[in-house]
């Protein structure tokens, strides 16, 4: 990070910057005005129609993917590292895009704060990145919500399709953390209530629909997986979908704007494709196909942000994304910063709004080394899949030399072709410029050859057990019966070809938050295993995992207002 207490807040660096008219960059990249729907001078869409043109004529770039080790709750500056390699890419001479998530109001208001990066590697405009931008989120709330009416309003009305009330698993959504609706019954006050059950509320980014969004490779295909999704049983044990309770349409509908990537820019005039939602602990945790594909064709270079660690966002983007985008990775950074490494390597703790601890700012290079464990893991993880790795060193000014030279002994000895010291928080893109010469270096490489971690023809169970024990260093898996009967249940319905998309925590490379470095030789419990069936994948949950976060005794929306002049202040 390299900083020093001069540097303005991440809102104030933002808000002194004049950005570009968006039309002169969709122009520069070669857009036409046609392809182009504003909202305002500063922020776009880019028309499905526009997507297709520039695929059928301009040849693809280069696909980074930008990981990280086992965060800390602080975060370890992976969104700032994508924005900032981008910058120094295109200060090295590169024509970059960045291909990165939208953040869900959840975090924001909650324990994270936003998520467009910080310093001088920044996406703006920050506001409104950070607070609604498009209004996509909300079109996934309302699609979904639509279909949980539509679910109940059928069984409200005679339930004509048989559906077992008990075999339900559809539930609501907000893009709130409220951890009062995590349960919840509904259908009380009478017969015109509708009918009473047990019900619960999940994130909205954490919605099948959002990973639908996000998968999907036109508006077509987006329909025909809506149709797909699996709401409920029957009482034979057959499927009901979505498409059966006639809400596909109608949720296409509410979806056709949101389908359409959002153009932005980065601090420095950079194009920013910003479309879909976060959460790799509990979904995918990865921006939209359609996004990649438009910013692959109109650049040399595309950086794209995969949630938390190796084993959960660069996992997924390898497994599910690229399975379902057929796109290839050329190569990909893993982000690791010296305060992450002490505390995995048993130095410190760290709890998000109390002062940082000062065994992690003192230098400690041994326990830098043993940290080093988890940054190896995830280095291998990714080279398991014969993509070549760069580490990016975030700096922060309490570093020191010794200590990244223990990283950079340990990053070659996992595999990485390189270990880079980013100071771009600071610099902006001239403070990645050596991490961009490496990056650009490892992409034009030939790194093996792309390959999947398990085949579609391997049996569910067979597939969590891959995961837990090649990715988490898990000894086997733990199922309880529900989680048993689940996966009996999605083979016997057609569905045993699906991916995972496992839902744990991103503190550590096991099911326990509390367990960090590199644990080996442990049993991984999953206790339930769900399934999407329009997203394609299921997604088991492992131990105390939830779908819908709680605010903290001090969420970040306290410091969140205006001031006498209607700004916003208080983001972070």
């Amino acid at each position: 990070m390299t900083a020093t207490s001069s540097i303005p807040s991440d809102l104030d660096i933002a808000r002194a910057a004049t950005p570009r008219p968006i039309i002169d960059i969709a122009r520069e990249i070669g857009l036409r005005d046609e392809e182009i729907e504003f909202y305002g001078p500063v922020k776009a869409k880019v028309t499905l129609a526009g997507v297709e043109r520039v695929e059928r004529e301009r040849p693809r770039g280069r696909y980074v993917v930008v990981t990280a080790i086992t965060p800390t709750p602080l975060g370890e500056g992976k969104t700032t590292t994508t924005v900032g390699l981008a910058q120094g890419l295109n200060r090295i001479g590169r024509k970059a895009a960045v291909a990165i998530r939208q953040p869900s109001l959840g975090p924001v208001f909650g324990i994270k704060g936003g998520a467009a990066g910080g310093g001088y590697s920044q996406i703006i405009p920050m506001e409104d990145f950070n607070l609604h931008l498009t209004g996509d989120i909300h079109a996934i709330s309302a699609a979904h919500n639509l279909a949980s009416a539509f679910l109940d309003n059928h069984l409200h009305h005679g339930n004509a399709l048989g559906i077992d009330p008990f075999s339900i698993r559809w539930p609501r959504v907000v893009d709130i953390s409220d951890r009062a609706i995590r349960k919840v019954i509904i259908g009380l006050g009478g017969k015109e209530n509708g009918v009473p059950r047990e019900s619960e509320y999940v994130i909205t980014v954490a919605s099948e629909v959002m990973a639908i969004l996000a998968l999907s490779k036109d508006l077509f295909d987006l329909r025909a997986r809506l149709g797909r999704i699996v709401m409920a049983t029957n009482r034979a044990g057959s499927a009901i979908t979505a498409e059966d309770l006639g809400v596909a349409g109608a949720m296409t509908v509410l979806l056709r704007d949101a389908i359409k990537p959002n153009l932005l820019q980065t601090l420095e005039g950079g194009p920013a494709y910003v479309h879909c939602g976060p959460f790799a602990n509990i979904a995918h945790g990865n921006s939209s196909i359609i996004a990649d594909r438009v910013a692959l064709s109109t650049s040399d270079v595309v950086v794209t942000e995969a949630g938390f660690g190796a084993d959960m966002g660069a996992e997924k983007f390898f497994d599910i994304k690229c399975r379902a985008s057929g796109l290839r990775p050329d190569a990909a950074v893993v982000v690791a910063t010296i305060r992450a490494l002490k505390m995995h390597g048993g130095v410190g703790k760290i709890v998000a709004g109390k002062p940082l601890d000062a065994a992690l700012t003192t230098e400690n290079v041994d326990a830098v080394r043993k940290g080093c464990e988890n940054l190896a893991a995830q280095v291998e993880l990714v080279r398991a899949y014969g993509v070549p790795v760069v580490v990016a060193i975030n700096s922060f000014p309490t570093d020191t030399q010794a200590e990244y030279e223990a990283v950079r002994e340990a990053s070659l000895a996992a595999g990485a072709r390189d270990a880079v010291v980013a100071t771009n928080w600071a610099e902006g893109g001239k403070g990645a410029e050596a991490l961009a010469a490496a990056v650009w270096d490892a992409a034009a490489s030939d790194g093996g050859g792309f390959q999947l971690l398990y085949p579609d023809d391997m049996s569910l169970r067979d597939k969590v057990e891959t995961i837990a024990t090649r990715v988490y260093g898990a000894a086997g898996v733990d199922f309880a019966p529900a989680a048993t009967k689940a996966l009996a249940e999605y083979t016997a319905l057609g569905y045993g070809h699906l991916p995972v998309c496992m839902a744990k925590t991103h503190l550590s490379l096991s099911h326990d938050p509390n367990v960090k470095g590199r644990p080996t030789g442990y049993r991984f419990p999953v206790r339930d295993v769900r399934l999407a069936a329009g997203a394609g994948f299921i997604y088991p949950l492992a131990g105390d995992m939830r779908t819908m976060p709680g605010l903290p005794s001090h969420p970040a929306g306290e410091k969140i207002d205006i001031d006498a002049d209607g700004n916003v202040v208080g983001l972070f």
